[in-house]
């Protein structure tokens, strides 16, 4: 099995009226936490000290991280502070910060670590391309920002998954009487991620995501389809024929069940709620067939060789790229979140607007995409307006 490799990069450098950070205390507890944890021999750590811009280019390059850990300055919207040759600060922007960590191969880096002033601002921008990432969302002292470090790394060593992870790393400065327990924040999604233990896992398992858990009780099939549930939204929904919908509604004040029949057509978006029972009529189109997992793939896939071939200027590019990476990936797993994949894609026509209003793009690319993305529309369980077309 690889190591996971852990990048740590500091930058310090002369600030007026700025005491100098202890960083060396931070890296160095770190280091602690992870050699005496119960998984070291499954973690690799790197240092790069007094990082400049060029030196955060080649660590990345040269090591290929999983983790990359920042300890530093930072100043909320004007970016963070790496070096210069002469050991002064350097401001690098959000936008510069995020289009690097999006040329990336997807998942490829899993989580990172801002533990600088302010960083939310970034951790948020890197978030489009990056699983897990946390920040801070006010100054942070030297103390806190140690305690948080070593916590969530004790935690990492055990076997604990990121969101975990960042959890005992909260629990850790509140141990010790801080107030700042809840200065650092999180920008978390769901991924699929082996466990460190040394026995392979029976099935790959889920790590919980921030956003609202899905339905407890839900099961879905195509063709003619039955879908019942308990708390049903009723989302998403393909009929190529002819489908029964049940609901409970056990947990509602007046404890309705309902139901659903649905003849023909193609039904998508969020239904609703129903007094009673609602059947639905609607024509039948021959031609409308639900998509299969290769029909889905294979439209994520024309929207990437249009962006990939567009004129869009290379941040915007890498951006709406990085974005479309996330939710092709996502769509090709065996039980695809869709939600996911939808807000990735809907990020994608997001960027392609902004950046037709500031550039004007010749032929709109937006233009070129919108058709592929209505075909999706039915699969992903949305309707237009949800891309605002």
């Amino acid at each position: 099995m690889n190591p996971i490799k852990i990048l740590i990069l500091t930058a310090n450098p002369q600030i007026p009226d700025y005491d100098p950070l202890r960083l060396d205390a931070e890296v160095r507890r770190v280091e602690e936490a992870l050699q005496r944890s119960r998984y070291r021999d499954r973690f690799e750590i790197a240092t790069k000290l007094a990082v400049r811009t060029t030196d955060l280019r080649r660590a990345l390059l040269d090591h290929r991280p999983q983790i990359v850990h920042f300890s530093g300055h930072g100043t909320g919207e004007q970016g963070l502070v790496l070096e210069n040759d002469a050991g002064k600060a350097q401001l690098v922007s959000t936008e510069a910060l995020a289009g690097l960590f999006g040329i990336f191969e997807t998942g490829q880096i899993e989580c990172v670590l801002l533990n600088a002033c302010y960083s939310e601002v970034q951790a948020m921008a890197i978030h489009q391309f990056v699983d897990c990432v946390i920040g801070m969302n006010q100054p942070i002292g030297d103390k806190p920002a140690v305690q948080f470090a070593e916590g969530f790394y004790d935690a990492l060593g055990a076997g604990s998954d990121y969101d975990e992870a960042f959890e005992i790393g909260c629990s850790a400065i509140a141990l010790e009487g801080s107030s700042e327990h809840s200065t650092p924040v999180k920008k978390y999604r769901k991924r699929r991620r082996a466990p460190l233990s040394a026995e392979p896992a029976a099935e790959p398992t889920s790590v919980p995501a921030t956003e609202a858990p899905s339905p407890a009780t839900q099961s879905q099939s195509f063709g003619n389809i039955n879908i019942s549930g308990s708390n049903n939204a009723f989302s998403g929904i393909q009929a190529g024929e002819n489908s029964t919908v049940s609901q409970d509604n056990s947990r509602y004040e007046n404890n309705s069940r309902q139901s659903m029949n649905i003849s023909g057509g193609t039904i998508y978006g969020s239904v609703g709620q129903a007094g009673g029972n609602l059947t639905q009529t609607q024509s039948q189109n021959e031609n409308a067939k639900p998509l299969t997992p290769q029909e889905v793939v294979k439209l994520f896939a024309e929207i990437e060789t249009l962006l990939e071939g567009s004129g869009l200027p290379e941040g915007q590019k890498n951006k709406a790229i990085g974005c479309l990476e996330s939710a092709k990936e996502e769509v090709s797993e065996e039980e695809p979140d869709k939600t996911f994949a939808a807000k990735n894609l809907r990020k994608v026509t997001k960027i392609l607007k902004e950046t037709d209003d500031a550039v004007g793009v010749g032929q709109s690319l937006l233009e070129k995409v919108t058709p592929v993305v209505k075909k999706l529309l039915p699969w992903l369980g949305v309707a237009s307006h949800f891309f605002g077309l």
